[in-house]
């Protein structure tokens, strides 16, 4: 896996996969997806497909998600595991799934982001929200 000193510089071949639990409330799936959906405009100039996976009860899989992009030629995939905080999904699920999907898909590049609740942003916002309850 290659650290982010090592990022192409084009965001041609490059897919952000935001990686998710999974729930067997389809609707909550689906609020991933849409977020998903929203955040891709934002992040056209630094990826050429953005999408999400789940680790259980929800599809596409990891597994089926990285197939997905290595059908649609991409040479990089960042992870970026949308969960807040870093139980053993994050440190040895999520890890132990990418590095079999390196072995299978040699001429793709993973990376590995920070978890999202790890984002020095989440004080802010976990403020904000409750301060806006008040208002």
């Amino acid at each position: 896996m290659k650290d982010q000193s090592e990022l192409l510089s084009e965001p041609k071949g490059r897919a952000l996969l935001v990686v998710t639990h999974g729930s067997r409330r389809m609707a909550s799936n689906h609020e991933v997806e849409k977020l998903v959906e929203r955040v891709h405009p934002q992040l056209k100039s630094h990826y050429s497909e953005v999408k999400c996976a789940f680790l259980e009860l929800a599809q596409p899989s990891i597994e089926t998600a990285i197939a997905e992009l290595d059908k649609e030629g991409v040479s990089e995939i960042v992870v970026l595991p949308y969960f807040l905080v870093s139980g053993r999904h994050c440190t040895e699920d999520i890890p132990a799934i990418i590095s079999s999907a390196q072995r299978d898909y040699p001429k793709i590049s993973f990376l590995f982001a920070p978890y999202i609740g790890k984002s020095p942003e989440m004080e802010g916002l976990i403020a904000k929200q409750a301060v806006e309850l008040l208002e």
